[in-house]
């Protein structure tokens, strides 16, 4: 059966990416799937255990013990993300984990497992997909591919109030930047997968955006979507995920 239309939202950390694909999704009617929360996920498993970022067995390790799923919410806001029964969703948001995901991220066990785990989940279509490698590698068939840009000024004080609403005081804005500065560099230069636009997609640099501006603008370069979706019962984020293969 063929699958409804999926559309992928790339781009580094503090571009917009999770805010503007969960409106956007909203806007379509489709269901949102936030990709890099799973990376965060096991990067935060792998911390609490004491796993280097660097160790692939310690890695392989941690996936074997892990459950992740998503669990829906009210409208306007995001699913919960569930890792072995607990929701991790704000703890996952930390500098602590911001510092490590990118290590993991390049792992090459955890990178198997997880984007096995983004296309079942996303199997059957009808989903805005946000990470940095959907229009490349999870869904390089997407029927809409965005990449989201901004000067590195303005992701690290979108960040920044990110972090502050969460109620960290501490970090600083030139910690952040560096953060963010570190992390393009690795998941640019990694060997598997690395941030790149995709040939097909559409650049959307959102430096001087509103959320309402970037939103409206991805919703206008979908308008060649269908605009009914897939019955997806066979496969949701709403449902239980299998344990990550290591």
């Amino acid at each position: 059966m063929a699958r409804g239309p999926i559309v992928a939202i790339d781009g580094p950390a503090g571009s917009g990416k999770s805010t503007t694909a969960r409106l956007v999704a909203e806007g379509l009617g489709f269901t949102y799937l936030d990709t890099g929360a799973l990376y965060r996920a096991v990067t935060l498993h792998a911390l609490n255990l004491g796993v280097d970022p660097e160790d692939e067995e310690g890695l392989g390790r941690v996936l074997r013990e892990i459950e992740l799923h998503f669990e829906p919410t009210g409208a306007g806001e995001g699913p919960r993300l569930i890792m072995n029964g607990r929701d991790v969703s704000e703890e996952i948001r930390s500098m602590r984990v911001a510092a490590s995901v990118s290590a993991v991220a390049r792992s090459a066990v955890v990178r198997g497992s997880l984007v096995d785990l983004q296309r079942e989940i996303g199997r059957a279509g009808g989903f805005v997909v946000e990470g940095r490698d959907i229009g490349t590698v999870v869904f390089p068939d997407a029927e809409i591919k965005v990449f989201l840009v901004a000067d590195v000024e303005q992701r690290a004080e979108r960040r920044l109030g990110d972090l502050r609403r969460a109620g960290d005081t501490e970090i600083s804005l030139e910690q952040v930047r560096k953060n963010l500065l570190d992390r393009d560099a690795i998941d640019s230069g990694r060997a598997i997968a690395p941030l790149r636009k995709a040939a097909d997609a559409v650049e959307l640099d959102t430096s001087r955006l509103t959320i309402a501006e970037q939103v409206d603008k991805v919703v206008c370069f979908c308008t060649s979507l269908p605009t009914s979706t897939p019955d997806r019962s066979a496969g949701s984020p709403g449902e239980a995920a299998p344990k990550s293969r290591s």
